[in-house]
């Protein structure tokens, strides 16, 4: 199968390697590695029948089997169903502050391929490079497999501007599944998340990446950036300090909502250290300082969910409706609620009316503020 991969091609940005040699000079010092991935469902490793079947792991061992005698450390902040907004919020708590030397960002078939989203890329991609650690940054590209669809028309632009490796999987083997050389359902049952042979696929392709790095990592090589000082965005760049407010960080005004004091169990439980309304109405509200702000919540398959309404400094601006009409599990929906507006304070409320009306609570599980 591997045959039918274009795997040159894959190669869309090869971008500046001077951090990636570096990591692998360190590695061949025998120093300690940290080798780190976030993104969506796929670096989860959502539909491989083990860990050590998706391709995250499968790129990791690419290392320890090329350098045996070095140590490394393997940190996966995938998290299903999120977009690089909710990672910009997160990166710092779930996969910085293991101070990564080599990072992978994937995120192309979760983000839609539109302006938000490249804004929203582009501050995570950069709080990853500015990062204590200043770690090499590699962006993987995934891909629907029935139609060809991904937001790698935005990360690309975030991967030229900043000179980073970019490796496609719409380049590199979704040409071979829609030319009929790779039946569809060989690598993935819903023509988007990897079975075993396809996360197989996706780790081969990045591993070719790796590979001619390694044969390179001789050739002299400087830094992008002078003093590794990043140039001026390329947007409004509201979401490289982005921040995440839930109930470990922020004491809330309630009024029916309380405290989901429940463990968590990993980040992927996701669900956790919000807000809850379980029956009658409700309203609870959040006075911040910020440029934009986004609401995260829950939303059920099983529906029989409450209708949210939100306001911003009194004004109805939007409703979260906590009913899903997807099957593939509860979703952890992120809703923007305002952006790009002036550095103020906000007071944001959330109000429900018919608690008693539904079976599933309200579970507002964070507010994400942008800066």
């Amino acid at each position: 199968m591997k045959e039918y991969i274009n795997y040159k091609e894959s190669i869309c940005n090869k971008g500046n390697l001077f951090r990636l040699k570096r990591v692998m000079k360190k590695a061949n010092a025998k120093e300690e590695i940290t080798i780190g991935f976030i993104g969506g469902s796929i670096t989860q490793g959502s539909l491989a029948s083990a860990d050590d079947k998706c391709y995250a792991w499968k790129v990791f061992e690419w290392w320890k089997e090329i350098f045996k005698d070095t140590s490394f450390k393997y940190v996966n902040a995938g998290i299903g169903g999120t977009t690089s907004h909710f990672g910009a919020a997160r990166v710092e708590a779930d996969l910085l502050n293991a101070k990564p030397d080599l990072v992978f960002v994937e995120f192309s078939v979760n983000d839609d391929s539109n302006e938000h989203f490249l804004e929203t890329y582009e501050g995570l991609v950069r709080h990853i490079y500015r990062s204590e650690s200043a770690p090499a940054v590699l962006l993987i590209s995934n891909v629907f497999y029935d139609t060809g669809a991904n937001a790698q028309l935005q990360h690309s632009k975030v991967a030229r501007f900043y000179e980073l490796p970019l490796i496609s999987m719409q380049s590199a083997i979704y040409p071979a599944v829609r030319d009929g050389k790779i039946a569809v359902r060989d690598i993935t049952p819903d023509d988007l998340h990897p079975n075993d042979m396809g996360h197989e696929l996706v780790a081969s392709v990045v591993r070719f990446f790796l590979d001619r790095t390694l044969q390179e990592v001789l050739i002299g090589e400087q830094p992008a950036f002078e003093n590794d000082s990043l140039p001026a965005p390329i947007t409004e760049n509201t979401y490289e300090n982005a921040i995440r407010v839930d109930n470990r960080t922020y004491e809330a005004s309630c009024q029916g909502f309380i405290k989901d004091e429940s463990e968590q169990q990993d980040i992927t439980d996701c669900f956790k250290n919000g807000w809850l309304l379980s029956e009658g109405e409700g309203r609870i509200a959040f006075e911040v300082e910020c440029t934009g702000a986004a609401i995260q919540y829950r939303k059920y398959v099983s529906k029989n969910a409450p209708v949210a309404e939100v306001f911003i400094d009194g004004k109805p601006v939007t409703e979260l409706d906590a009913n899903f009409d997807e099957s593939w599990g509860d979703k952890l929906e992120l809703e923007t609620l305002f952006e790009h507006c002036e550095y103020s304070n906000y007071k944001i409320e959330v109000v429900i009316k018919d608690g008693n009306k539904v079976k599933n609570p309200f579970n507002l599980v964070s507010v994400i503020l942008a800066r």
